[in-house]
């Protein structure tokens, strides 16, 4: 294909050369956003009499036409393009002739590319916050299913306070709403069209850029055209947001994959989202979640590529910012496949029960209220929780737990014990009177839920 720059050239683009500067094997995705942005500026080169409103017309069709043709098969991608860009208007000008040299009237491909990338990280933004939004329901349907479901609490992965299924799986719920405001956020700041900033510095054509903006449904157009070319602050911004979506997954599977070992067992995956091994006929391996934890680095990586690529780049546009495409394509690719294959995995685990209360009867994790049990009969707490430390170490030495201590015991550190203490010490009174805004207590977490839910709709 004959490169549309070759006037000021007298030879032939060396093939390695043309192989390394070419992008369609990666740009070629935005094809519709592509022709969705030349649609618009025809039409505004036709409304503004730059040109005709019959070449305007003939031009639209034609990208009609074109679009048609991908999308069912006739026309494929010319690899040999440099781009997108470039592989859209030459056939449009195979098509339509000197109509099509037109359509590129007032426009370079600096801000060509720019509205291309914008509209097409608008979509990706709306289609990864309905993924997480439909792992928030999950979220939520397990936790109505678990609002009475004990475990340990942990801190330092050491078992700390007793708490719910449901309290732990609606800290999830929350960070994943976070992450969609988040992307929302990004989605408000990028909604801005740098198309009509030509290559840096404008054009001398009267077009209309409000026209454009409108016409693509962005906010309004750019308020400078150098910065219109360069920024890539959005690419960044959503590859930060992505980073933080798989930060949250990943420290989702690592938990999932402690609660499904043997040492543990809280849960366990479904076949069709757990893997074996090739010698060992045993095995029921969450491969699904390590390769989410694993893919939050090259998420990561994807993050730093851009902030790198960006960092010594003087105005306007530079070669440089092709490397943005594939970071955050990446990145997007990557998020949306791990929370649609996390999703499902989650819906379909089976929840233990029996063995998250056991693990919470085990490990002293109601210390804290046998010492706020003191403290409500009239003792300060760093004596309480003191006289508490001592109980603990001597049910260790005799291998008992603070429900089997002899309230004899009990009495020969303070004679505020009582026979209800048991009563108080009972897990599941533990988490019930935890009943702080935010707290495990079934009450608290119903609040919780319906909260999260609201915020979906």
């Amino acid at each position: 294909m004959a490169k549309m720059w070759a006037g000021r050239f007298s030879k032939e683009i060396d093939e390695t050369v043309n192989a390394f500067n070419s992008s369609i094997t990666f740009d070629a995705r935005m094809y519709k956003n592509d022709i969705e942005g030349s649609i618009a500026h025809a039409r505004m080169l036709g409304d503004c009499n730059i040109i005709s409103k019959e070449d305007s017309k003939k031009i639209i069709d034609g990208l009609k036409e074109i679009l048609a043709d991908i999308e069912n098969g006739t026309l494929e991608f010319d690899m040999t393009a440099e781009d997108i860009h470039m592989f859209i208007e030459a056939e449009l000008t195979n098509r339509l002739g000197d109509v099509g040299k037109r359509l590129h009237t007032a426009r370079s491909r600096n801000d060509q590319v720019a509205v291309d990338i914008r509209l097409y990280l608008r979509e990706q933004i709306a289609e990864i916050i309905g993924l997480l939004k439909e792992l928030i329901e999950i979220l939520c349907r397990l936790a109505k299913e678990n609002v009475e479901t004990v475990m340990p609490g942990y801190t330092h992965l050491q078992r700390a306070q007793p708490i719910t299924f449901a309290h732990h799986l609606m800290a999830y719920a929350q960070m994943f709403l976070r992450d969609i405001d988040r992307l929302e956020d990004a989605g408000k700041r990028m909604n801005y069209c740098p198309l009509g900033s030509g290559a840096l510095a404008g054009t001398t054509y009267p077009i209309n850029r409000q026209q454009i903006a409108e016409d693509l449904g962005f906010a309004a157009p750019m308020v400078n055209s150098l910065d219109g070319v360069s920024d890539r602050d959005f690419c960044v911004e959503l590859a930060c947001a992505i980073s933080l979506i798989m930060t949250h997954l990943s420290r989702f599977s690592e938990e999932i994959i402690l609660w499904c070992s043997w040492e543990f067992k809280f849960i366990e995956l479904d076949d069709a989202y757990a893997t074996g091994s090739s010698i060992m006929p045993q095995k029921k391996n969450p491969d699904i979640t390590e390769l989410i934890r694993g893919k939050t680095g090259r998420v990561t990586g994807d993050l730093v590529t851009l902030l790198s690529m960006l960092k010594g780049l003087p105005l306007a546009y530079n070669k440089d910012m092709q490397e943005d495409k594939e970071a955050i394509f990446d990145a997007v690719d990557t998020v949306m496949l791990c929370i649609k294959t996390f999703t499902p995995m989650l819906a379909t685990m089976r929840v233990n029960k029996e063995n998250m209360r056991n693990a919470a009867a085990k490990g002293f994790i109601n210390a804290t209220d046998c010492a706020d049990y003191l403290v409500k009969k009239g003792m300060p707490f760093r004596d309480a929780y003191k006289i508490t430390g001592r109980l603990v170490a001597y049910c260790i030495e005799n291998g008992l737990t603070l429900e089997t201590l002899p309230i004899k015991e009990y009495k020969k550190m303070s004679e505020l014990f009582a026979d209800d203490i048991y009563d108080a010490i009972n897990l599941e009174t533990c988490v019930n009177q935890r009943t702080s805004e935010g707290g495990p207590s079934p009450v608290s977490v119903i609040n919780q839920i319906e909260y999260t839910e609201n915020r979906l709709k």
